[in-house]
């Protein structure tokens, strides 16, 4: 009798598609944010993406900071914030996380007024600039006199740029504030206590380094591909498709054109095909994107400043801890060569000692008969005895007195 078994393929099957589900706010730019749970196949037909673009986004995978500039969306994948652009909504992944709180609130924000514009902020932008407090980037579209609202996608690139810069230059200045006082306490008194405390500052340090050099490259790279930059104006894109789709569907709908209406249309058909080949090559408009960016790798490329100035310090203060412990190594060097010295002269002391200690008949070995002998003996005892420490201190002075000569001893 055969027996059936259940077939547990569906239920595997329910199981990873539910594992692929992931919850991501969906902010539209017209409308409320909400929460949604979408998986895998969903995400790249709302946004167009390969599933090798979608892994950059894993939150288990360690991808590093990284824009992906496709045909209908950006990826953006900056230290925490990972987020889906297209021209119409931002899809932001892990919502929950309480370092995205600021984040989605600003993001928010900046979507949700229509009116905000790059010059719209400026003005209290510029202040805090003025105290020192920060060079965001729309300054520099006021000072360069654009009144254009950003699109959709640019306005949430700004605020993943804005914040995640801002994220970094707090994590650099709190470093800063621990690391030169336990520095400084290191200088003053070398203990283990003191360089367990450096070592755990200098490898916080190389992290922080590599993550902002990170975003300095990936900002910078951007920078220089014009092409790139031209793609990332998703909005732009999707009204030209538009328009040409109108075009055609007003081209199709006409009737069949006379011999003089015939040339007139081969004119312009001719004109519109140009236009159309042209539009591949034409570098667009990149002007507003372009100083965005460059206001944020400004401020990017500061911090890094920081922390290649404290990654200085760092060294300069190892150099100075070697030096230290190599002028403590030279005082014990010092420090044993007198005691050989000394150890070397007092053994040729004990040799004059054991030489007088041998069981030999000699003279002076002999008992005094008379007090006058004994006198004597006495005498010659101490003449010895005070001409063998005479004679060891000696050889030990003159001893020293070549070592400085010879500048083996300081």
């Amino acid at each position: 009798m055969e027996r059936k078994q259940p077939p547990p393929a569906p239920v595997a099957r329910r199981k990873g598609a539910a594992a692929s589900r992931k919850k991501w706010l969906v902010v539209p730019a017209a409308g409320e944010p909400r929460e949604a749970e979408l998986g895998k196949h969903r995400t790249m037909e709302m946004t167009g993406l390969p599933t090798r673009d979608l892994r950059v986004l894993d939150p288990d995978l360690s991808s590093p900071s990284t824009i992906l500039v496709r045909e209908r969306a950006v990826v953006v994948n900056l230290e925490h914030v990972k987020a889906i652009v297209t021209a119409t909504q931002a899809l932001v992944l892990d919502s929950s996380n309480p370092l995205l709180g600021l984040f989605l609130k600003d993001l928010h924000a900046r979507v949700a007024s229509p009116d905000v514009s790059s010059t719209g902020s400026a003005t209290d932008r510029s202040n805090e600039t003025d105290q020192g407090e920060g060079n965001g980037p729309t300054v520099a579209l006021c000072r360069a006199g654009s009144a254009k609202i950003l699109p959709f996608e640019l306005k949430v690139l700004e605020v993943c740029l804005e914040h995640t810069c801002k994220c970094l230059e707090s994590e650099t200045l709190a470093l800063e504030k621990e690391a030169y006082p336990a520095l400084d306490e290191l200088t003053s008194k070398v203990s283990r206590l003191n360089l367990e405390h450096v070592r755990h500052i200098k490898n916080r340090l190389v992290a922080l380094s590599g993550r902002v050099q990170k975003v300095r490259d990936e900002l910078e790279h951007l920078l220089d591909d014009d092409m790139d930059m031209s793609e990332m104006y998703l909005t732009r894109k999707l009204a030209f498709q538009g328009f040409t789709e109108t075009l055609s569907r007003v081209d199709s709908n006409k009737d069949a054109p006379t011999d003089h209406d015939e040339k007139e249309e081969e004119d312009s058909d001719d004109e519109i095909e140009t236009g159309h080949e042209s539009s591949a090559y034409v570098k667009p408009d990149i002007e507003e994107l372009e100083m965005l960016v460059e206001a944020y790798f400004v401020q990017i490329d500061g911090t890094l400043n920081k922390l290649y100035n404290l990654r200085e310090y760092v060294d300069d203060t190892e150099d100075y801890i070697n030096i230290m412990l190599d002028e403590k190594q030279n005082q014990l060097l010092q420090m044993g060569v007198l005691l050989t010295t000394a150890t070397v002269v007092v053994t040729a002391g004990i040799v004059v000692v054991s030489l007088f200690g041998m069981n030999i008949h000699i003279e002076l070995m002999k008992d005094p008969e008379t007090d006058e002998e004994a006198r004597m003996k006495n005498l010659k005892f101490w003449e010895t005895t005070c001409g063998t420490v005479a004679g060891c201190l000696a050889i030990y002075l003159l001893a020293i007195y070549a070592g400085k000569k010879s500048k083996i001893l300081h």
